[in-house]
């Protein structure tokens, strides 16, 4: 199964139409399923607060968005998650690379892995963790509900889910 093409032909069937994305080495497949694809609008974000900015104007300009990023700038994000997001009640699908678990490379992104579930629950977000690729079975339905209830939903996309860091 292509993660990624299953990913992107959801938002298409779910009528999103605009995604932004911060990039991240993970989420690279994906990003470009979603610039390939003549049916979503995309436009890359330097931030992810930003992306969410934008995700806002395109919600109140009648498009469904969705951004992609990575969990370690969602303590930046709590701000317009609360204020703007949730305030307003715009439904946001948020895919987001779920860095610093088992088998990161990196040491500094566990530091942000410790308290993005924590940070997820504490905002009252519904949270999704796909770890294995069968877990993208799931995609379609989350993006239903987070339509149908009008509030921001949290999907942590790991290294195993996307295949792992290369040592596989």
């Amino acid at each position: 199964m292509n993660i990624d093409k299953k990913i992107t032909d959801d938002l298409v069937a779910n009528d999103v139409s605009f995604v932004t994305t911060v990039p991240c080495k993970q989420l690279a497949g994906v990003i470009e399923e979603i610039e390939a694809c003549d049916k979503i609008f995309h436009i890359p974000s330097n931030k992810e607060d930003e992306g969410m900015g934008l995700c806002a104007g395109a919600f109140m300009g009648g498009k469904r968005p969705a951004i992609i990023m990575q969990n370690t700038a969602i303590g930046v994000t709590i701000n317009t998650l609360a204020t703007l997001i949730q305030y307003y009640r715009m439904p946001l699908p948020m895919i987001i690379s779920y860095r610093g678990e088992l088998r990161e490379p990196v040491a500094c992104q566990v530091e942000m892995a410790v308290h993005t579930k924590a940070l997820l629950a504490e905002m009252k977000i519904p949270t999704y963790h796909f770890h294995k690729q069968s877990d993208v079975e799931e995609f379609d339905a989350i993006l239903k509900y987070t339509f149908m209830c009008n509030k921001p939903v949290a999907i942590l996309t790991d290294a195993n889910f996307w295949g792992g860091y290369g040592d596989q």
